[in-house]
């Protein structure tokens, strides 16, 4: 039910990309939101930087999609959505699951919307600690490419994997 997405497969990713990230709207500042929230042009500068898009499939619809981009020290989860009538409904877990057998670092980061609440509680839940402002836009600077204003409105989230849980390939 999960496997490799790639570059053939851009309108399947952005669809859900573009779906789930509807949430969005109203929620962060307005001159953030854009449709679609993520071109495919866009998508293809993800793919080109490294990142790896993995989805879930079932009945031959892709129901979530979730990437990693490995920069160094740290993993980077990446572009993590479910479509909205398939969310709350365990998708996005199995996909966490699935990155953290194929992840090969100790530290995962993921950042999203501060006003995102519902991504945050996820993150939490599924064991990442929310860092606070500073120690954010140092993360933001190092490790992301993102304007002045999504890192303003941003917040970074960390989560320490057991090395018996990383990867050797």
């Amino acid at each position: 039910m999960i496997s490799r997405y790639t570059k053939k497969h851009l309108s399947k990713i952005l669809h859900v990309i573009n779906d789930a990230a509807s949430k969005y709207k109203g929620v962060i500042p307005d001159d953030c939101w854009h449709e679609p929230y993520m071109s495919e042009q866009e998508l293809l500068k993800e793919f080109d930087s490294g990142v790896h898009m993995f989805g879930y499939d079932k009945d031959n619809i892709l129901m979530g999609v979730m990437g990693i981009q490995e920069l160094g020290d740290v993993t980077l989860i990446r572009h993590a959505y479910v479509l909205t009538e398939y969310q709350r409904s365990g998708i996005g877990k199995l996909l966490l699951q699935h990155l953290l057998t194929v992840n090969k670092s100790t530290t995962l980061l993921i950042g999203t919307w501060q006003d995102a609440t519902w991504a945050i509680r996820f993150w939490e839940t599924n064991g990442f600690v929310l860092h606070g402002r500073e120690k954010t836009d140092r993360l933001l600077k190092t490790y992301w490419d993102v304007p002045l204003k999504q890192m303003e409105n941003s917040v970074v989230l960390e989560r320490q994997v057991k090395p018996s849980l990383v990867s050797s390939k």
